[in-house]
């Protein structure tokens, strides 16, 4: 393993515990009133998160407290909520303890590090050289994606 996998590797694992961390306070305040929301309302939620990065990006300026590294923090933890919905069997009950909330988020991000891995592999790592700007604008594609298979009900060519 090379150095530079080591480095993404540990940062890998310092913005997901700092993540985590807020879904497990969240899950204790709230429950699990996430599982109540549809993929296509998970998908705008990351939307406004990634639209508000967008727009202090332009605007160069905010008027709300929160920074663009917790917007950032939301996408993810959004991402982990649909994967965890998407797999979840649609009898399954809404609430959940938080050690199972937990567990799921604990699966899906080791499953999301192994693909990131295997990306930096055949990819050198190419993102570290994008600009913040672009991997937002990034994100806001993949999103009009989704919403382009959700509309055409799963089905792609």
């Amino acid at each position: 393993m090379t150095q530079m996998t080591v480095s993404t590797s540990q940062q890998y694992d310092k913005v997901i515990a700092s993540c985590k961390d807020i879904f497990i306070k969240k899950t204790k305040d709230y429950g699990t009133a996430w599982r109540i929301l549809r993929t296509i309302s998970i998908v705008d939620q990351i939307f406004i998160k990634a639209q508000r990065i967008r727009t202090i990006q332009e605007k160069r300026q905010q008027k709300v407290a929160d920074d663009i590294s917790g917007e950032f923090k939301g996408i993810i933890n959004y991402a982990i909520i649909g994967l965890i919905q998407l797999d979840l069997p649609a009898d399954t009950p809404e609430e959940m303890e938080v050690d199972k909330a937990s567990s799921l988020y604990d699966r899906y991000v080791a499953d999301a590090k192994r693909v990131m891995e295997d990306k930096n592999h055949d990819y050198g790592e190419a993102w570290r050289s994008l600009s913040q700007e672009s991997l937002t604008d990034l994100i806001l594609m993949k999103l009009q994606r989704i919403r382009q298979i959700i509309s055409n009900d799963g089905k792609t060519l």
